[in-house]
């Protein structure tokens, strides 16, 4: 049975990539500082996993260390015999990292390089790095595929993806890793369970958890920030992909790793990208009218000042992820609103 390392694991996206693996029969090992997060979120990964009634459950392991402490990471590798890594690790809200710039290429970058260093020197070297549709130069017409231009990011969050991509690369090219790039952009709504998902405690950074929050109460009027984008209504256009369907594309990567077919005499590593994403672009106008039909009540939303970091629309074409991986999204951003509102109403009444 292999064993796999996750990243700073507590977040949103990782913990759902925690119980995909696992049931797909892997042993998972969970990396996080819990900057932002919460240790409870492993015991509701081991109730998922044993609700499902697996035969035999793979072990699952966590260590509340942190990737800019080498020797805790080395200790890590040490202590267990680690196939490959999913790095997750970042911090990841655009607004911060125009605020705190030195920190996120501390942790994001620093953090990282420590990381490959000592895979390095445990001979660790196959990779799915959790990169970003940002790394797309942002005056391109999307949709975006994979040989799209990327560089000239807007903000430090954005450029530390940036820079780990091409870190990665060189480290294929030099060192004879196997890479995998995958690049996203919003997800969205949370487990069947109901017992993970994305609920931060102040304004929310992402769009749909702020929208459920003005929906359900928790907070006043949605702010949209600007309406004079060059788009359908003024609004910027997003590619939104339910997080379920985002994991599977991550199973979907290490398979592809694994494959025999990659496994080919004089092969001295490689570097592939995938899109993962719908394909199709929502506006925030869109997301507004369509929550509206489904609560059967007008959003309450005001228009504020454009950001300067934001870009007037993002999305792409995941064609190559459906041919190499056999993979493709499934469920529409319709349906992921109204989840998101079934769980909300559910969550509401236990």
């Amino acid at each position: 049975m292999q064993t796999l390392l996750l990243t700073w694991w507590t977040g949103y996206i990782w913990s759902h990539a925690a119980v995909t693996f696992l049931e797909a029969g892997y042993n998972v090992i969970l990396f996080d500082n819990l900057s932002n997060s919460s240790e409870n979120v492993v015991e509701k990964i081991k109730e998922i996993v044993s609700r499902d009634s697996m035969p035999a459950i793979p072990t699952l392991k966590f260590y509340n260390w942190d990737l800019r402490n080498s020797s805790e990471v080395e200790q890590v590798f040490q202590e267990n015999n680690i196939d490959w890594v999913i790095h997750f690790a970042w911090a990841k809200a655009v607004w911060e990292s125009c605020d705190k710039p030195f920190y996120y290429y501390d942790n994001n970058v620093t953090g990282s390089n420590i990381l490959f260093k000592v895979m390095e020197s445990f001979w660790v070297r196959n990779i799915i790095f959790s990169s970003s549709a940002t790394v797309y130069k942002p005056d391109l017409v999307p949709p975006f595929t994979e040989e799209s231009d990327t560089w000239n990011t807007t903000n430090p969050y954005w450029t530390s993806k940036f820079i780990i991509e091409n870190i990665l690369r060189d480290l294929s090219n030099h060192k004879e890793w196997n890479v995998i790039n995958l690049r996203y952009f919003n997800p969205v709504w949370a487990h069947k369970s109901g017992l993970i998902w994305e609920d931060p405690n102040d304004i929310p950074n992402n769009l749909l958890p702020y929208i459920m929050k003005v929906a359900n109460w928790e907070l006043e009027s949605l702010w949209v920030f600007g309406d004079d984008y060059d788009t359908i209504d003024g609004t910027w256009v997003r590619d939104y992909i339910h997080v379920v369907d985002l994991v599977e594309g991550h199973l979907k990567a290490w398979q592809y790793i694994e494959s025999p077919l990659l496994t080919r005499e004089g092969d001295r590593g490689w570097v592939e990208v995938f899109n993962l994403w719908t394909g199709n672009g929502t506006s925030v106008m869109q997301m507004i009218d369509y929550t509206s039909e489904i609560i059967w009540n007008p959003l309450p939303y005001s228009i504020q000042a454009r950001r300067t970091w934001d870009i007037a629309s993002s999305y792409c074409i995941a064609d190559k992820a459906k041919s190499l991986l056999d993979w493709e999204s499934k469920i529409s951003v319709k349906q992921a609103i109204q989840d998101s509102w079934n769980f909300i109403q559910k969550n509401r009444e236990m």
